[in-house]
């Protein structure tokens, strides 16, 4: 069990990450790349806090005993 929980913690980082990436993006603050229809859209705004939290939640869980 200890491989599966090192797995989802790693998928919990990951989904972290991605959710800050995809909320500065709509934020306008990380306009990469700059043809991106995500940036200054606020919707990817809300998205990347829902990932971020869902990404918080599952790094919790995989360390729960």
């Amino acid at each position: 069990m200890g491989g599966l929980r090192t797995l989802l913690f790693l998928a919990g980082v990951i989904a972290v990450i991605m959710g800050l990436l995809w909320a500065g993006q709509g934020s306008g603050l990380a306009p990469y790349p700059a043809t991106s229809p995500m940036i200054n859209n606020s919707q990817w705004v809300y998205y990347g806090g829902l990932l971020v939290v869902a990404g918080l939640v599952v790094m919790w869980w995989s360390r729960r005993k």
